[in-house]
């Protein structure tokens, strides 16, 4: 791995019960089984029991089609955002923060992380919906209501849209991109993978118990 590890991918996975650094924040992104436990975790004890949200309405039919990015304090899982990605624009959705970490900046990273991400796969435009009580979090990261008029309403609570207009990443993914890039993990774009390693070995091209057509 580079020194320079972007912020979606400051936190290691495969994460013990050893914890040197109890209050130290890393995000990383969901990849696996266990992760997408620890997202559903995670929003369930945000949303449903602190929010009071009915659960085919938090889960929503989403979660497949949809990256998840884990923001971690020390090695509690303890945060989630959600991002799906359109023709020109990401939506930025369903950021969750477990109540005892509310106080901390955790928070503020995973939706840096979030942004950074998006800037990453060549976004130049993030879209969400913020609860009105929220507006002024996002205006943090530059975000601005979409308008005066859209305003909306779902599971109870009333909502904003909101815009941030985004710089353009100094090296995107783009279809010009290394082809080992491309194939890398999800968030793992600045480290060789194993596909990379795969390609040290000879070209065999193994069919077992094919026929050429």
């Amino acid at each position: 791995m580079t020194e320079n590890v972007p912020l979606y991918a400051t936190a290691k996975s495969g994460l013990s019960a050893a914890n040197d650094q109890p209050r130290k924040i890393g995000v990383r992104v969901a990849r696996s089984l266990t992760d997408m436990m620890q997202v559903v975790a995670i929003r369930a004890s945000v949303f449903m029991s602190d929010q009071s949200c009915p659960y085919e309405e938090e889960f929503d039919g989403n979660d497949f089609c949809a990256t998840h990015l884990i923001g971690y304090m020390g090695n509690e899982p303890a945060a989630c955002i959600r991002a799906r990605f359109f023709a020109d624009f990401c939506k930025l959705e369903r950021l969750a923060v477990r109540a005892e970490y509310r106080k901390t900046r955790l928070a503020f990273q995973t939706v840096r992380a979030g942004i950074e991400l998006a800037r990453k796969k060549g976004f130049r435009r993030i879209y969400g919906h913020a609860q009105d009580r929220l507006v002024n979090f996002w205006a943090h990261f530059g975000a601005k209501p979409l308008g005066p008029n859209r305003k909306l309403v779902f599971s109870d609570f009333s909502y904003t849209e909101m815009v941030i207009e985004l710089d353009p990443h100094e090296d995107p993914i783009t279809i010009d991109s290394d082809p080992y890039v491309i194939i890398r993990p999800e968030g793992e774009w600045h480290a060789k993978g194993v596909l990379d390693a795969s390609s040290l070995r000879p070209v065999t091209s193994p069919l077992r118990d094919q026929q050429a057509a």
